[in-house]
């Protein structure tokens, strides 16, 4: 019977009784590899040794990473996840959304390679969805791995509607307790969010017009604009490293920052504070962080403020 019980709750016996049977696994966890061979590999292993309570599968993308023999190297590591090689960086909105199209689960979760899955409550994170259908998205609590103990995302506040500003509930706070219950939020985070299947097929994949930067916020501003609501769920959490894709304060992330920022106010805000939005960026804002940025010394990201403006007028008419 323990034999019995070892196989029953494992990740190969969820994985190949889905398939003989045709049934759809509860999730397929997505995540994308761009030169994070490690971080990716501590990823799948928490993922394998830890959720039990649901069936699942795992699909990795990787983004054109410069070291070709990571995802083979993953793949012979972990020969049940699906690991897919892309020859072009697709972005975060088109590496996940290859993996989409090569999944199979009733939820997919998005989750970020410099994250870990210690604990398994994934279960009861679909008990929300299936007592409440007009759920769209759920993002569970983010911990920091270093400085551990401390709050990364209890959920967010709302973007201001002019400076397209806001901030993340409990951010650096400690993790006591006060954020351990699930609420209403506007937007899910990149780094873990779970969306039925049915909502993808309604509501339509991530934009990969933003490529990098505000893509998870467009696309949960675009699942509510289709009547679901959005949710921070505590009863899981995830341990988040950070990104190390991009850099701190890269011209790349100014760059898409400044271009996705005017782009987000061009698809989902109305009338006049779209207009009020675009102007106060380009004639306040922007002007602001060039001059900033050429204090600093730092020329090239000023540059990458005036690219990402002028891109925004370029590809702003571009479908999703």
């Amino acid at each position: 019977m323990k034999v019995l019980n070892f196989y029953r709750y494992s990740p190969l016996f969820y994985y190949f009784s889905c398939r003989i049977s045709y049934n759809p696994m509860d999730i397929s966890f997505i995540t994308i590899n761009y030169n994070g061979y490690e971080d990716t590999h501590e990823l799948l292993s928490s993922i394998y040794s830890n959720v039990r309570s649901v069936s699942y599968e795992v699909i990795v993308v990787d983004n054109a990473s410069e070291n070709k023999e990571e995802i083979a190297s993953l793949k012979r590591d972990f020969p049940e996840a699906t690991c897919i090689r892309s020859e072009k960086n697709l972005g975060f909105a088109g590496g996940n959304n290859r993996g989409i199209d090569k999944s199979s689960g009733n939820f997919v979760m998005l989750i970020n390679n410099d994250t870990l899955v210690n604990e398994d409550h994934f279960n009861e994170l679909l008990d929300r969805f299936r007592n409440n259908p007009g759920t769209g998205a759920i993002s569970p609590k983010i911990v920091f791995y270093s400085p551990s103990g401390f709050i990364q995302f209890a959920g967010y506040r709302p973007l201001s509607k002019i400076t397209l500003r806001n901030s993340s509930i409990g951010y650096m706070e400690p993790d006591d307790g006060r954020y351990n219950d699930a609420h209403i939020t506007p937007y899910c985070h990149g780094a873990a969010m779970i969306v039925p299947r049915n909502v993808i097929e309604k509501a339509g994949k991530m934009s990969e017009t933003f490529f990098l930067y505000y893509e998870e916020i467009d696309w949960s501003t675009t699942i509510s604009e289709h009547g679901y609501s959005l949710w921070y769920d505590p009863i899981q959490t995830i341990i988040h490293k950070e990104s190390r894709s991009a850099g701190n304060d890269s011209p790349l992330k100014t760059f898409y920052m400044t271009r996705n920022r005017l782009l987000y106010a061009y698809r989902h805000l109305g009338g006049k504070y779209m207009m009020l939005s675009i102007i106060y960026q380009i004639f306040a804002s922007m002007p602001k962080n060039v001059i900033l940025y050429i204090m600093r010394w730092k020329w090239r990201n000023a540059l990458a403020v005036i690219r990402g403006a002028a891109n925004f007028f370029i590809i702003r008419k571009e479908k999703p």
